[in-house]
């Protein structure tokens, strides 16, 4: 539907109310309110061709804002846009407790262990064994209040300012209480992960914690869902060779994974 409500033409005609502009902003809106869009809804949404929205996309992402999939695209998390946990409670599911169980058993002899803000690194600390003693920081609430009621694990919640998006903790509390440690094991998530740029991810602040959660723990595992690679976000915190492992699924092509592990870690494909 154009601005005034109305069309111009049949579908597939490339004759409706929208401008290029005004058609392309739609896409974006649409893919960050969904969370992906699909070539053939959006042709029909829009009353344009499907090779008019295919090079929509391409435009797009050529601008940062959506990556490409087969069929369609989804959004880019960037510095004037970012997901909530409770969306991501709600995307990729499945491959994300794949991921979280095989990250888990990364854990080792680890005694602490710092488990990042974000739903993937939410469903680690859930699968984080209770049978033994645990010493888990982190600046995310609902992982401290998954854990508190935990026998054996200590959990210490870092302080600071809380992002109401992501109920995370942020600022130079955070971080401050964060450069007196030397943690075991970190469990690093981002919104972005890429040969060229590292990790990153789209708040200032945010990145300045994920930094130091990286400087603070002898080893370092990044885990996340295949959509997060090749995408870039704002800020930068860590680069590739900073992580000891990488894991994701086998969405991921094995070429590329073999890509990142010759930048220095090891790539797990679940």
């Amino acid at each position: 539907m154009g601005p005034n409500g109305q069309f111009r033409g049949e579908v597939g005609d490339d004759i409706s109310m929208w401008t290029t502009e005004e058609r392309r902003r739609e896409i974006v809106r649409a893919a960050r309110a969904t969370g992906s869009v699909d070539v053939t809804a959006l042709a029909t949404e829009l009353r344009v061709a499907k090779e008019t929205i295919r090079r929509d996309l391409r435009a797009l992402e050529d601008h940062g804002l959506v990556r490409r999939t087969h069929g369609g695209a989804y959004p880019v998390e960037s510095a004037g846009f970012e997901t909530t946990l409770a969306f991501r409670a709600t995307s990729h599911v499945p491959e994300k407790r794949r991921i979280a169980a095989a990250a888990a058993d990364l854990l080792g002899d680890a005694e602490t262990v710092f488990v990042d803000e974000g739903f993937t690194p939410q469903l680690i600390a859930e699968t984080l064994p209770r049978d033994r003693p645990l010493t888990v920081v982190t600046a995310s609430l609902p992982i401290a209040g998954a854990l508190a009621e935990a026998d054996q694990i200590s959990v210490l919640l870092l302080g600071g300012r809380v992002r109401p998006g992501t109920l995370a903790t942020v600022d130079h509390w955070t971080t401050k209480m964060l450069a007196g440690f030397v943690i075991d094991l970190a469990y690093i998530g981002a919104n972005g992960i890429s040969r060229e740029y590292g990790l990153t991810t789209p708040d200032p602040a945010v990145s300045e914690v994920k930094a130091q959660a990286v400087r603070a723990a002898r080893r370092t595992v990044f885990a996340g869902v295949h959509t997060k690679f090749g995408a870039v976000s704002f800020c930068r915190f860590a680069e590739i060779g900073a992580l000891e492992t990488i894991v994701t699924s086998t969405l991921l092509p094995a070429a590329e994974a073999h890509r990142y592990s010759l930048l220095g870690p090891q790539v797990i494909r679940v």
